[in-house]
């Protein structure tokens, strides 16, 4: 039969009948021996017949481009390079499942569908090996596929029909002659363990990267913008689950689902059985978990369905999970090997990082030959020697980690790891990091996990991973700058800091291997229209240690220029919403470094320019108040409270210029003078001329930026002793047009008055803002006064 499909190869200008008769025909014959090869593994024709049809029908397209259908096999070599996905929205949520991690769990999911279907019989379940891919869903109207989409967020997914159909386990034309008039078909894209092994053999012998493992490279090949890449990797669908159907009755348990698709041509897992009950899941589960290993594909755990249809109807659906369906995955493999060295890497902080060199073994679904020792302290923990026999324990994406040492097969002549004491990359000092916490009213030092390299950008190690990070997307964004350029450029001397990357020239571009003239003009063209970047892209492009991209934002949304971020006082900083000690401390000592200093200056100078600089947030304005920088110097025995007190009776002239008598006339809002634990410590810190001159910098700064509390109508604080207020009760709620609540209950503190958070029949006034919240309901319901900011201070004012 195949051979007389080929015919006269003399063919008409215009598609005859008969000519279009044979397209379909051959469209016919090429889909369904496609579908005996890779769904049944049953070849009825051999590779050169099949093929032989191939191009015949590829000829008959190419002459006539209009006896191209949906379903031709040809779309399966793949379509032109699209230049982006497109959004989808799924009509049907493409929900995840509740986990159950243990038999206990399992049970008690069984106990709960029972108890909401009021069943006391035994519930059928369809037992499903997971297969670790990509889920995607299928569209078909008329029996012919049309649409193909990733999961996505489950609500909206991303086009990739042109990628599908390069899928030959996916059938472009459904196998019968009476299909429903549209059905949604979804299912999981995978790669078999062969396949893999073959595809990282062929990328091995060339030198291309290879691929983690199976379901990373299934999800990367996926989502290819070159369908004819996608065409190229070992992909396979197996189909799940029948979503939508139109004019077609649907079958009545998923089971009969599944051999449904299975009649239509799709590949649906041989491993699926139906369990008569939860006995029989639990035996399902150890069953194929032990079989794991010999299977075609990877699997990492198991699915059950509830079989009946009517009865998942019943039971419907969570927010984000059905409560018919349960995933139990497998814990992570275990597989004991050999520990044959340990190298150190540095990272781009410095960061020195043990890295375990393994006797390569498969676990987890891939071949493991490294393993993250995380730190000095974990190989202490592991006690850790040269050539100990070691547990490794991989999952998924989880890097693979040393969980256990075998002692008792530890060899006599074993020698210690050493953690450098210098850099295995430049010799500099290894340092332990330290970290400051907030410890009640006091700082404390914290050494951390973390050693690092002193030796910053004179550090060849971290000048690579500084660049590389430098020219990232979320940075500076310059094309065609990968890690292996940039070890070149840095290996070559061509460039010592990110701002000699703005007087590279095209001779030194055409010196590094894999460059010719246009790439070297389309890397100098990149880096030129780099130089026009937002604040927020360069500071994340400076590679501050902690400070991230959304940090940056926040840092660039708030402060509004280089300069302030620069200048600001870790105090300051910290007033930055997301901001903590930790990172503020590793902001000033980035712009403190003379080095940093130094490129920075030279990045401008050499043309880049921050776009979109701005004035200090009115966000941000509000923060700073003397009560506040008092508490958060971490005065000890100082306080919010105590600050407060201080703040309404003190300047900064004052504090700097502090004497014993000046605290001789402050109270509490009790009556009560300051006890004298405070006052040493006052006079104590005051006393200091490091922290004076911190104080009339904070001072200053804020003065310069427009963010002093004095600029911002706060009325003067009373002196007496007495005050306004004397013995009124506030409660602060809102955002108030000009001060912060924290300057508002200073106010109220230094005229006498006392603020608490909560609404009661001892409430004197409820001091209102914007969007008041709760409070101000309870404030009427309690009969309590609610005031504005502008009544506040007619009160203080008299």
């Amino acid at each position: 039969m195949v051979a007389d499909l080929f015919g006269d190869t003399n063919l008409p200008v215009v598609p005859t009948a008969a000519l279009n008769e044979k397209a379909k025909k051959l469209r016919e014959l090429l889909n369904y021996h496609s579908w005996r090869y890779y769904n049944r593994d049953n070849p009825e024709i051999t590779d050169e017949e099949y093929d032989k049809a191939f191009k015949k029908l590829q000829e008959l397209e190419t002459k006539y481009p209009s006896l191209v259908t949906y379903d031709s096999p040809t779309h399966r070599v793949g379509s032109k390079p699209k230049s982006a996905f497109i959004s989808v929205e799924h009509a049907v949520p493409m929900l995840s499942l509740d986990n159950a991690f243990s038999d206990k769990d399992l049970k008690s999911f069984n106990r709960r569908v029972s108890q909401r279907l009021e069943i006391v019989e035994p519930l059928e379940y369809v037992c499903e090996p997971k297969l670790d891919g990509a889920a995607v869903s299928l569209l078909y109207r008329d029996g012919v596929l049309v649409r193909g989409a990733t999961r996505g967020d489950g609500t909206t997914g991303e086009d990739i029909t042109a990628n599908v159909r390069t899928i030959k386990s996916i059938p472009l034309k459904l196998q019968t002659k009476n299909p429903p008039s549209f059905i949604e078909v979804r299912g999981e894209i995978y790669i078999p363990k062969l396949g893999f092994e073959k595809m990282n053999s062929e990328a091995r012998a060339v030198g291309e990267k290879l691929f983690v493992n199976p379901r990373n490279a299934a999800a990367g090949s996926l989502r290819q913008l070159d369908s004819k890449i996608t065409a190229s990797r070992p992909l396979e669908m197996a189909a799940y689950s029948l979503e939508q159907i139109e004019n077609y009755e649907k079958p009545k348990t998923h089971l009969e689902t599944l051999e449904m698709l299975k009649d239509w041509g799709f590949l649906v897992n041989p491993y699926i059985e139906l369990a008569s009950d939860i006995k029989g899941c639990l035996s399902y589960y150890k069953k194929m978990e032990e079989i794991r290993d010999q299977l075609p594909c990877d699997i990492d755990g198991i699915v059950y369905k509830l079989n009946k249809f009517d009865l998942q109807k019943q039971l419907g659906f969570i927010t984000r999970a059905p409560r018919w369906a349960i995933a139990r995955k497998f814990p992570a493999q275990e597989k004991t090997t050999q520990l044959l060295d340990v190298d150190f890497q540095v990272g781009r902080t410095g960061a020195i990082t043990p890295v375990a060199r393994l006797k390569p073994v498969f676990v987890g679904g891939a071949t493991v030959s490294n393993a993250t020792l995380h730190n000095k302290d974990e190989i202490d923990r592991l006690g850790l020697m040269h050539g100990d026999m070691v547990v490794i324990r991989r999952a998924g994406d989880v890097i693979p980690q040393i969980v256990k040492v075998h002692i008792e097969q530890r060899s006599d002549d074993a020698k210690r790891i050493l953690f450098p004491i210098n850099c295995p990359e430049c010799g500099s000092p290894v340092e332990r990091a330290t970290k400051t916490i907030k410890l009640k009213t006091k700082q404390h030092t914290k050494k951390e996990v973390v050693y690092r390299c002193v030796g910053r950008l004179a550090c060849r190690a971290q000048l690579k991973q500084a660049i590389t990070h430098f020219v990232t997307r979320k940075a500076m964004e310059i094309d065609g700058l990968g890690e292996k350029v940039v070890a070149q450029l840095v290996d070559l001397n061509l460039i010592t800091s990110p701002a000699d990357l703005f007087t590279i020239t095209k001779e030194q571009v055409l010196s590094i291997e894999g460059f010719a003239e246009l790439s070297a003009e389309n890397l100098l063209s990149s880096i030129a229209s780099s130089k026009a970047v937002s604040l927020k892209r360069f500071l994340y492009a400076l590679g501050i240690p902690e400070v991230g991209a959304g940090t940056a934002a926040r840092l660039a949304d708030e402060l509004g220029s280089l300069s302030r971020i620069m200048e600001a006082d870790k105090l300051l900083l910290t007033y930055v919403d997301g901001v903590g000690l930790d990172i503020a401390e590793e902001i000033v000592n980035f712009f403190s470094d003379i080095h940093n200093k130094n490129v920075i200056s030279l990045l401008i100078n050499r043309g880049v320019t921050l776009k979109g600089e701005n004035d200090l947030s009115d966000q941000y304005k509000f923060k700073p108040s003397l009560g506040k920088i008092i508490s958060d110097l971490e005065i000890p025995h100082v306080g919010d409270k105590f600050a407060h007190f201080i703040a309404g009776k003190l300047e900064v002239s004052d504090l700097i210029n502090i004497k014993p008598e000046m605290l001789e006339d402050i109270t509490t809002d009790k009556g009560r003078q300051l006890g004298e634990n405070v006052k040493i410590e006052l006079l104590r810190f005051f006393g200091a001329e490091k922290n004076k001159q911190r104080l009339a910098c904070i001072d200053n700064v804020l003065r310069k930026w427009g963010a002093h509390w004095s600029e911002r109508g706060v009325p003067a604080i009373n002196t007496s002793k007495t005050g306004f207020l004397l013995g009124k009760v506030f409660v602060i709620t809102g955002t108030l047009p000009s001060m912060s609540r924290d300057e508002a209950a200073e106010l109220v503190i230094s005229n006498g008055g006392k603020t608490v958070t909560t609404i009661s029949s001892k409430t004197s006034f409820l001091l209102a803002g914007e969007k008041p919240g709760s409070k101000l309901k309870k404030a009427i319901e309690h009969g309590v006064s609610v005031i504005s900011e502008d009544q506040l201070i007619e009160m203080i004012k008299g």
